[in-house]
């Protein structure tokens, strides 16, 4: 059986439209202006498990051909806000979700359509890769497949195509037929993500996406990340500070379960504008 996380990598396509934002940080009324476009508006947005709350009257946005890090330590919300952007949190029984995310205008917490087709939104990137039961070819071939007709001639040069988008065709051009899983970790890692891109998504959710990876994996992932973000949205989950340093265009910080700040990554890590926000860039924890 498929682990969840397969499906949602597997339903991307094309989404456009944006809209635009303005975000104010939690309970100073002080505000930051997006200047590009948004991609996903999430307003008054709470999560419960049972009589647990999760998530606590979240308001952010997510810009347009950015890289939004979502900044936090462990616990604090940061998985969950992630796993609500594409309803994987209806596959826990006991969750309840209040509010609104918005995808292109389209409030995707409220409508009356089928859950895949606002799953074929956006996909998410793993903790750990999670490639399919079947070889390397099949992995991006078989979204391929699903999309559109495709001869076979075409098949193969998409199939190059997107492994060299991320870097992997030089290592297993020869080897296409054997398992996914006989990759290292950091080539499996890199297989996901171009079995993602290979069904044409404009948004990319990752979660903690090098945290079981080597350094150099890592910043491979990293280098393809800071290149997709040219034609891609890209929501990014870290508790790494230089991670986030590296990457991130636009930051949400989160703190048990709610947004503290946000906003544009040089004024965030120059001039953070709450208290908990100078700690945490800090390293103090409380």
């Amino acid at each position: 059986m498929l682990q969840p996380w397969c499906y949602s990598v597997l339903y991307w396509s094309s989404v456009c439209s944006p809209g635009s934002y303005r975000a104010s940080t939690k309970k100073t009324g002080s505000t930051f202006s997006l200047m590009d476009h948004t991609k996903i508006n999430i307003s008054k947005l709470n999560l419960y498990y049972g009589r647990q709350q999760i998530l606590k009257d979240i308001n952010a946005g997510i810009p347009e051909k950015k890289i939004t890090v979502i900044l936090g330590p462990s616990g604090c919300g940061k998985t969950s806000l992630l796993r609500c952007m594409n309803r994987l949190t209806d596959l826990h029984p006991q969750a309840r979700l209040t509010g609104n995310i918005l995808i292109n205008g389209k409030d995707i917490l409220n409508t009356t359509d089928d859950i895949t087709s606002i799953r074929k939104m956006m996909g998410l990137l793993a903790q750990r890769p999670y490639p399919l039961p079947m070889n390397i070819y099949n992995n991006i071939a078989y979204g391929l497949r699903i999309s559109g007709r495709m001869n076979k001639r075409m098949l193969n040069k998409r199939v190059e195509h997107y492994l060299r988008q991320v870097s992997l065709w030089d290592e297993v051009k020869h080897r296409l037929r054997d398992p996914a899983v006989a990759l290292s970790i950091g080539q499996q890692q890199r297989l996901c993500l171009a079995r993602g891109l290979a069904v044409d998504p404009q948004i990319i959710l990752a979660d903690e996406p090098t945290s079981a990876l080597d350094p150099l994996s890592s910043q491979a992932i990293e280098e393809k990340f800071n290149e997709l973000k040219e034609n891609y949205s890209i929501v990014i989950v870290t508790h790494i500070l230089r991670q986030a340093r590296r990457l991130a265009d636009h930051v949400i910080f989160m703190y048990m379960g709610e947004v503290i700040e946000q906003g544009p990554a040089d004024a965030f890590f120059e001039n953070p504008q709450q208290e908990k926000t100078k700690l945490y860039l800090r390293g103090m924890f409380y």
